[in-house]
This record gives C-alpha cells, structure tokens and sequence, in this order.
C-alpha cells in the first residue's frame, strides 16, 4: 500500500504541469524576494542583487529540473552560452531599433534629449530591470511552461498557448488593452518562443528579451506600458496603433508586423531542425 502510494506520488511529481507550477512559484518566489532588497540599495549593489538574483533564479530551474522533472537541462548547457547570448542581444537590438526608426519615419515618434538625466544611473536601472525581466519571465514562459506543454501536446500547442498566457500575463500594466494583449502575444509571445524553438536554449531567448526591454527602456519609451526614464524625452504624435499609445512600442502594429517577420523564419529553422 505504502509502495503504491509513493509511486503515485512521484507520477504526480513527475508530471509535467506538477514540475511547471512548482518551479514557477520557486522562481517567482526567489524574485519577490530580491525585490524586496533591491528596493533598499542604490547604483552599483542594486546591480550586483540584479545578477544575484539571475544566478538564483537559474540554479533554482536547474534544481528543480534535476529533482523534481527528472530531466537535464540542455537549454542551459554552458558551452556556447555567451555566444547564443550575443546573438539574442543583437536580434533584440536590431528588431527595437528598426521598429522605433520606422515609427519615426512615419512620424510617430520624436526624441529630445533629457537635459536633467543622468546617463549612469538611467542605464544601470535600465539594465537592472530588463535582466530580471528577461532571465525571470524566460525560464517561467520558455524553460518550465513551453517544455511541460510540449511534452504534452507538441511544439506548436505549447507555442500558442505559451504566447497567448504571456500576453494575459500583461494585461495588468498601465495602459494595456486587449489589443496591447493581442500584439504582445503575436510580437513578444510568438518571437521568444520561436527563439527558444529555433536555438533550443534560454541564452538566446534571454538576450533577446534583455536586449529588447533595455534599449527601450534607455530610450524613455515605455516598457510594455510601464513608465521609463530614458535618456530621451519621447513624443509619441498620430494614432496609437502606429505608436502605441500608452503602452509604449509594443502596442505598436509596426513592431507586430516585424515580430512575425523574425519569427517565421526562426520556426521554419525550428521545424528543419526537429528529428
């Protein structure tokens, strides 16, 4: 009877949404936590908490893949690590920047440098920010919800449903709509989870993400509605589907289009790639 019960148990344990829920609220945990110190230091130990936080983070995902799962963890392999991170930091880069210089093109947006910013202090909570984002909201939607769903239903059921609960999971920030919803889940949502597909590894993913909400962030437009103090002064001038309206650049039906535009090849190489 005991014999019967502990392997029920471990089948429970073993069973992919069990090990999704249980290494989401460890990880989301571990950041509430550093939260609440990070809220009490300043400048350069704010950042050091920010790269602590990340390590935890990671190793808590390792730990639980490794005890719970039952299974090793590839996507975070150390070989090539830096470079698959390089790489997510220049698509991300790439895909803000072409996207902001086309809203400007068509007039949507127009920068005035901030004359009372501090350039240091504006960067480093940029950079803060965005790495907690990205390493947090990666090894939650990518490393634990994307792979149990996968396992369940296959890559492309996980995709949908991974990328549809990350652009719910925006719908509380200030200004968001169920269009904003929409958009993130289609630029953001699709984009990431193509990413993880395609390189089979969080670096890549995390780097593109980081890369995203820091230069976004030192821009001054809005991060996913949330206000950033950039080095600019941003004026977003026509309707909101072109600039985004409150919500900043990810409401934007420019950075939609050109998130697919990045994300269908990366799944057409994720589709090559498969056995």
């Amino acid at each position: 009877m005991k014999k019967t019960r502990s392997n029920s148990i471990e089948r429970l344990l073993r069973f992919p949404i069990t090990w999704m829920l249980v290494g989401a609220a460890a990880i989301i945990l571990v950041q509430g936590l550093f939260l609440v110190l990070t809220e009490r230091v300043e400048g350069a130990g704010s950042l050091f908490l920010t790269l602590l936080l990340g390590l935890v983070a990671i190793l808590v995902y390792k730990l639980i893949m490794k005890y719970v799962a039952l299974r090793p963890t590839p996507e975070l392999s150390g070989q090539h690590a830096w470079m698959e991170a390089i790489r997510g930091v220049l698509t991300g880069a790439i895909f803000i920047a072409v996207s902001t210089l086309i809203i400007v093109m068509l007039g949507g947006y127009s920068f005035q440098w901030a004359a009372a910013a501090d350039p240091g202090s504006i960067l480093i909570t940029s950079i803060e920010t965005a790495l907690s984002a990205a390493i947090v909201e990666e090894l939650v939607f990518r490393g634990l919800m994307l792979q149990a769903i996968q396992k369940l239903g296959g890559s492309w059921i996980a995709l949908a449903i991974t990328s549809l609960t990350f652009g719910a999971f925006h719908l509380g920030n200030p200004g968001a709509t169920l269009w904003s919803a929409l958009a993130i889940t289609l630029e953001a949502g699709v984009l990431l989870g193509a990413a993880f597909l395609w390189r089979r590894n969080l670096w890549f993913a995390m780097g593109l993400h980081f890369a995203w909400n820091a230069l976004e962030g030192s821009l001054g437009i809005p991060v996913s509605g949330l206000p950033a103090a950039g080095l600019f002064t941003v004026k977003a001038n026509g309707p909101a589907l072109l600039t985004g309206g409150d919500f900043g650049l990810e409401g934007s039906i420019v950075t939609v289009i050109l998130g697919l535009v990045i994300a269908i090849p990366m799944l057409i190489g994720a589709a090559r790639k498969r056995p």
